[in-house]
């Protein structure tokens, strides 16, 4: 009964996730719903010492970085530089090469610490020109955007800034650079098997003759090739925020040491705050490059995102609240369920699973899949098991760092089912239905699974990490 009633949360969580209902108010509702059902007394408790206890502390740990990524995001479309980095890369491939053209863009912004969300947006106008011009369907455009900005860029090359690579490091005391040759490897594996699947499907399309299509809705407004920025410039923020993480990696510990302490100057009893750096430095670091990279923005193009940034801060800081607060309340929800009976389990069932590695991977990416989110599927695995996967590593003799990216490209696994929130704005944002595309964007998704797997075989064969 106790297993049916976790079971029970986990799918609701998932069906009002899926009808499109909030996630900040329903991971609460089902949580508790299942420790009334569990031990009625222990509600409120649960709530408080808890939910509420580790929805804030991922708040705390990843607010900023959510918050500097959605203001880099604006400033670079506010800018136009994003506009140029497209028309630039277009320009290079020609239009014969339209799908890649449109996979390369995506992963040059998500890679230079652009949202996803951004990217969808600033993308979509491009990809739908290019399509019309080299009559491939419309309805492949979101398979093609899910490619470039939902798997390469996401989880799996080494340094990427997003939240998806910088979540394990706060578990694993590693930092965003973690077994750089897997990801590179399963990046090759996923654009290699990604773009195959594509370009079959274009070429499937072409041979019986289907065109664009007609009666499409959401169709932008044609691309108006005005004066560009210099794409040098315009790239160049992207750029300074990998190259200063890098850096930035590397200093923060030596600058630091393992911790630091100070007093506070409070009345009344003064107790000193002690900062791990182990566990925070990954973050410091992405948070450095990215405030660099709005500061280059502003260097090179200041005057023209000074006249539009009132307004455009406000959607990106509302945006940054949003996607924060999600996936805390997903933390929090998967905090209250790992602590109830039913998850035990869950857990041995996935403990029975004898390689470690293939155990976290299942794990993570069933996770993520039930919940919708990459981020708040690979938070509630990694709150309920990290001390279990670290056990397992210390006993295998695996470096944390490979356990950091099979976690992370687990993630980006499975997350992308029908009620994922990235599949359903892609979607409407193209003006397409899940009828149209959806085929396509899974296809992306059981390739990126895949690909975890590959790593992992690669790992034992070769011992490369």
């Amino acid at each position: 009964m106790d297993f049916v009633i976790v079971l029970a949360a986990l799918c609701f969580l998932m069906f009002v996730a899926y009808r499109g209902y909030s996630v900040i108010l329903f991971a609460p509702v089902a949580a508790l719903g299942a420790v009334l059902l569990t031990d009625p007394g222990m509600v409120a408790p649960m709530f408080t010492g808890l939910f509420m206890d580790k929805m804030v502390g991922f708040v705390k740990n990843y607010f900023p970085v959510f918050l500097l990524g959605a203001v880099f995001g604006k400033v670079i479309e506010l800018s136009g530089f994003s506009k140029s980095i497209v028309a630039s890369v277009i320009n290079l491939l020609g239009p014969q090469r339209a799908m890649l053209s449109i996979v390369l863009v995506c992963a040059i912004l998500t890679y230079g610490g652009v949202s996803l969300f951004v990217v969808v947006f600033a993308v979509y106008p491009f990809a739908a020109e290019m399509f019309k011009a080299s009559r491939i369907p419309k309805r492949l455009i979101p398979g093609t955007i899910a490619l470039g900005a939902f798997t390469i860029t996401m989880d799996a090359l080494p340094g990427t800034p997003q939240i998806q690579n910088i979540i394990p490091t706060t578990f694993f005391k590693t930092t965003t650079w973690a077994a750089p040759w897997l990801g590179v490897i399963g990046a090759v594996f996923i654009m290699t098997c990604g773009m195959a699947y594509l370009e079959w499907m274009r070429r499937r399309a072409l041979a019986a003759n289907e065109g664009y299509g007609t009666d499409l809705l959401n169709e932008p407004v044609a691309f108006e090739h005005e004066n560009l920025a210099n794409p040098w410039i315009a790239i160049l923020p992207l750029v300074m925020v990998g190259v200063v993480n890098k850096v930035f990696t590397n200093i923060i510990p030596d600058l630091y040491g393992k911790e630091v302490s100070f007093l506070p100057a409070v009345i009344g009893t003064v107790k000193p705050v002690v900062q791990s750096i182990s566990s925070i430095a990954a973050i410091w670091a992405v948070e450095g490059a990215l405030l660099v990279g709005i500061l280059t923005v502003f260097i090179f193009a200041g005057k023209t995102v000074l006249s539009k940034f009132a307004e455009g801060s406000k959607s990106a800081v509302a945006g940054a609240l949003l996607a924060s607060i999600n996936t805390a309340s997903e933390y929090g929800f998967g905090a209250v369920i790992a602590a109830l009976p039913g998850f035990l389990v869950i857990a041995n069932a996935l403990g029975a699973i004898p390689n470690p590695l293939i155990n976290e991977a299942i794990t993570v990416t069933s996770l993520a899949g039930i919940t919708g989110s990459a981020s708040g599927g690979m938070s509630i695995a990694l709150a309920a098991m990290s001390e279990t996967f670290i056990a397992n590593a210390h006993a295998a003799g695996i470096p944390l760092e490979v356990f950091h990216r099979v976690a992370a490209m687990a993630s980006g696994g499975m997350d992308t089912l029908p009620h994922n929130g990235a599949v359903i704005t892609l979607l409407a944002v193209t003006g397409l239905t899940h009828k149209q595309s959806y085929k396509d964007i899974f296809a992306i998704t059981i390739i990126k699974t895949m690909a975890v797997f590959v790593i992992i075989a690669v790992y034992y064969a070769t011992g490369i990490v």
